[in-house]
């Protein structure tokens, strides 16, 4: 059996740090404000307004399907608006509307009070070289999703290789085959010579 810890587990570390942070989160901006993840993409949109859903994707780390929910309940609550791209009329980007502002000033200062809060969990001198490390592993997590989300390129197909065209058989020249010489008629034996009678006159004794 393959020995586990705890203690040395990357997935329970980081859920446990996580766990920690939400809950600081949670008692610094209350259940009225945004959650987490909503707070990330009002503050992601107010500093590039415009985005597209695929660019929230990507700067947020939210999956697609998730973030597509997240938008509509946002929408819904009157903190963003939906509008066509300027690049491309088929794309959506969102704006922030004066509400999503208000809410977003509101929650921000008790956002970095709660992350300092969750930081100053590490001695000072700890603080810069764990933040590094996050960054590093969050990069690497954005290279596979970047490399998830592009386009697959189909390999080319491989062109068969064209077959040589049959060589059309020879025209058989009219030679004329010769014929064959009749196999020669064995001769027929002729029939054994019959023995001589013996005379029936013997010579008397």
């Amino acid at each position: 059996m393959a020995k586990f810890s705890l203690q040395k587990s990357p997935g329970h570390l980081i859920r446990r740090a996580q766990q920690y942070s939400y809950d600081l989160y949670a008692k610094e901006v209350g259940k009225t404000g945004p959650t987490p993840r909503q707070f990330a993409v009002l503050h992601t949109v107010s500093e590039d307004e415009g985005l597209s859903q695929t660019d929230l994707v990507r700067k947020t780390g939210i999956d697609r399907s998730t973030l597509a929910d997240m938008i509509s309940r946002l929408i819904k609550k009157g903190y963003l608006a939906r509008q066509r791209t300027k690049t491309d009329a088929r794309a959506n980007s969102v704006k922030l509307t004066a509400a999503g502002k208000k809410v977003l000033t509101s929650a921000t200062a008790k956002v970095v009070k709660a992350e300092a809060a969750a930081l100053n969990v590490l001695p000072k001198t700890q603080q810069a070289a764990f933040m590094k490390a996050l960054g590093t592993y969050a990069e690497a997590l954005d290279k596979i999703e970047a490399e998830q989300m592009a386009p697959k390129k189909r390999a080319p197909r491989k062109k068969a290789a064209k077959k040589a065209p049959a060589k059309k058989a020879a025209k058989k020249t009219t030679r004329k085959v010769a014929k064959k010489a009749p196999a020669k008629k064995v001769a027929k034996k002729a029939p054994a010579k019959r023995a001589v009678k013996k005379k029936a006159t013997r010579k008397k004794r």
